[in-house]
């Protein structure tokens, strides 16, 4: 997977060349993924889907995340990035069922990685319930959901935790029933930024 070949940019989008996986994060160059968040509306409450990352991902093992997203390969197109959603969590998509939410550039620095995306993000309004979902679980071993209203507080600092529902799938293949309250400490850390665009974004879309 470090091998990978992705598209590298400079600042203002502008492609300049190929880089492997590794130097991208290790060198921070600004490269492309695709973003696709599900949200579903249940008797007037709309909720989120969120996916637990698997505990042996090398980058933020364990903690929750984008229904499903991943790095556009050099030879992909955004279009072609649907196929991360049926990677990840098993369910079928086409491009056009898709609501773009537009372009997002945000940056993660840490010890181990320099993570310069520039982000394509896209909504889904889905119908599925969570027997719909099959996890690729060397990538992904849950999926959560919480009230889009609450995920909207937590990142706007107007609640210190949220609840969220759902299932992780154990080692022995079992699936464990999640019911539980965190906080931001428990996402993968993108900027906050980051999370306040999305959340306006998509209430432009459901509202």
């Amino acid at each position: 997977m470090e091998k990978e070949q992705l598209k590298i940019f400079d600042e203002n989008r502008n492609q300049i060349g190929v880089a492997t996986r590794e130097d991208v994060h290790k060198l921070g160059y600004w490269h492309e993924t695709f973003h696709c968040w599900f949200i579903r509306e249940e008797k007037g409450t709309v909720y989120l889907y969120l996916q637990l990352r698997s505990n042996t991902k090398k980058d933020y093992p364990n903690l929750l995340d984008i229904t499903a997203a991943g790095h556009l390969m050099a030879d992909e197109t955004v279009r072609d990035g649907v196929r991360e959603i049926k990677e990840e969590i098993g369910i079928d998509l086409s491009f056009s069922e898709l609501i773009p939410l537009g372009i997002i550039d945000y940056c993660i620095i840490n010890e181990d990685l320099i993570d310069k995306e520039i982000a394509n993000v896209f909504l889904y309004k889905s119908s599925k319930s969570f027997d719909d979902y099959t996890l690729q679980e060397e990538e992904v071993v849950g999926i959560l959901r919480t009230e889009f209203n609450h995920f909207t507080e937590l990142w706007f600092d107007e609640r210190e935790s949220i609840k969220i529902k759902g299932f992780e799938i154990m080692k022995d293949g079992n699936k464990k029933i999640i019911n539980e309250n965190v906080g931001r400490n428990k996402f993968v850390p993108h900027q906050v930024n980051f999370y306040r665009t999305v959340i306006e974004k998509i209430k432009e879309k459901i509202y």
